[in-house]
């Protein structure tokens, strides 16, 4: 049985399956709908890793993903959700950009001492203004915090991903949280 045909089940299913094709033929419409279809929950993604203030920055990580995905769609073997994999390929665009432009590539190794932050404080908080806190951070700060945090990943698969050190990922986790506990407890005492 072919691969695609078992991957219809639904109406939105045979939508995307005609999208895949039409991009896979290269016809701007189909691959116009496809950006629309996912630019909402690729830009969120996209958000974490870039700075708030850096609008055109995650514009540009963003486009250069749906790039790769426009280049490597007959990669596709429709396991699993075409969003999943469109997911996998604009974050790995975020890597590529975030392995680009790190700052610190030096192997340090602080000891992770992590002093909690008032919980009150915390749970008071809107989500933008979690988000904006950081997006505040340095890019391979704010990228190995959203890996850990956000994408459970552990310091050993941040440190293959961003071809940094296991020390450097723990210190940069460290400093992340140092900066937020720092900069949550500021804005509060204002």
């Amino acid at each position: 049985m072919n691969l695609a045909l078992s991957y219809i089940g639904t109406q939105q299913d045979t939508e995307v399956l005609a999208l895949i094709q039409g991009c896979k033929e290269g016809k701007r419409v189909a691959q116009e709908k496809v950006y629309k279809m996912y630019y909402p929950k690729m830009m969120a993604m996209v958000k974490r890793y870039t700075n708030v203030y850096q609008y055109h920055l995650a514009e540009e990580i963003l486009n250069n993903g749906f790039l790769k995905v426009f280049q490597k769609i007959d990669s596709f073997k429709f396991e699993g959700s075409f969003e999943g994999w469109v997911r996998r390929v604009i974050y790995h665009s975020i890597f590529d950009y975030v392995r680009q432009n790190m700052k610190y590539n030096e192997k340090v190794v602080f000891v992770e001492k992590d002093e909690s932050v008032n919980h009150d404080l915390a749970s008071n908080m809107q989500y933008e203004e979690l988000l904006r806190l950081v997006q505040d951070l340095p890019d391979t700060t704010r990228a190995v915090f959203n890996m850990f945090v956000m994408e459970a990943m552990s310091h050993k698969e941040i440190a293959e991903a961003l071809k940094i050190s296991e020390g450097t990922s723990k210190w940069h986790l460290f400093e992340a949280r140092r900066v937020l506990k720092q900069r949550v407890e500021k804005l509060y005492k204002q």
